[in-house]
């Protein structure tokens, strides 16, 4: 599950360089042909990274709420299932050991 969600994450920042990539072709071309100044597509650029790693920190967050959760779900499971098998043993070391003893033997007298 922890590799699954290392590969969202990875995948999710490789998305991000991507876009990031296309943004700033995207200015550069606005640039070029002069529909846009140079410090404009700088200042839009810087607008849009800071966006998007404020998003990136949210979706961070969340999935790490959401791991927690499924950890800590999971965990509780374990528990309950570890308390039940604990308590099937020790029901099954005392039937054994019960029936392990020695039958009490009679004193007759003649």
């Amino acid at each position: 599950m922890l590799e699954t969600i290392k590969k969202t994450i990875l995948a999710g920042v490789g998305a991000a360089v991507i876009t990031k990539e296309k943004v700033q072709d995207a200015l550069e071309d606005y640039v070029r042909e002069g529909k846009l100044k140079a410090d404009d597509a700088r200042i839009i650029a810087d607008k849009i990274a800071e966006r998007g790693r404020r998003e990136f920190e949210e979706l961070g967050q969340q999935a790490s709420a959401k791991a927690a959760e499924l950890f800590h779900r999971h965990d509780t499971a374990v528990t309950a299932r570890l308390a039940a098998l604990e308590a099937r043993v020790a029901a099954l070391e005392s039937a054994a050991s019960a029936s392990a003893a020695p039958a009490p033997t009679r004193n007759s007298e003649p």
